[in-house]
């Protein structure tokens, strides 16, 4: 019988014993797919060892049937390069709000849509957090 021994990270077979590094994802993602698709236990009892739904043991089985041990790496989510504002947009938003202190992000951010220039609210205020160009509260003194 065929099966992967979490505690000991081996894959224990009839004829010995493979170590797997607790780091190496794609080996720990294979070694589940061994023991789920060549041993007796239901898949999703096996998904659960790894710490996997029964959902995600099916995505990483046709991950790997589609592109072998290679599309076993997980891969950084989300953009894949930073987003870069014009310095031009920069200078317009820092501008905005000298000549103006009580501007609010969203007035900046309108202006400039009007522009041309399509920018987000989130943008602005990260501009305006960047340089510290946040408005300034007073706060009550407590001595009276």
């Amino acid at each position: 019988m065929l099966g992967f021994d979490k505690y000991r990270s081996q894959i224990i077979g009839p004829g010995g014993r493979l170590d797997i590094r607790l780091d190496d994802e794609v080996a720990l993602k294979l070694a589940m797919l061994i023991e789920g698709e060549c041993g007796t236990e239901s898949k999703k009892d096996v998904a659960a060892e790894h710490g996997f739904s029964r959902q995600r043991y099916f995505q990483v089985r046709k991950d790997f049937l589609e592109g072998g041990t290679s599309a076993l790496c997980s891969f950084k989510r989300g953009p894949k390069k930073r987003s870069r504002m014009p310095d031009e947009a920069v200078r317009q938003i820092i501008r905005y709000r000298f000549l103006d202190p009580d501007i609010t992000v969203d007035v900046i951010a309108q202006k400039l849509r009007q522009q041309g220039r399509p920018i987000s609210i989130s943008s602005v205020k990260r501009v305006v957090g960047e340089y510290g160009l946040q408005k300034k509260t007073l706060r009550k003194s407590s001595e009276s």
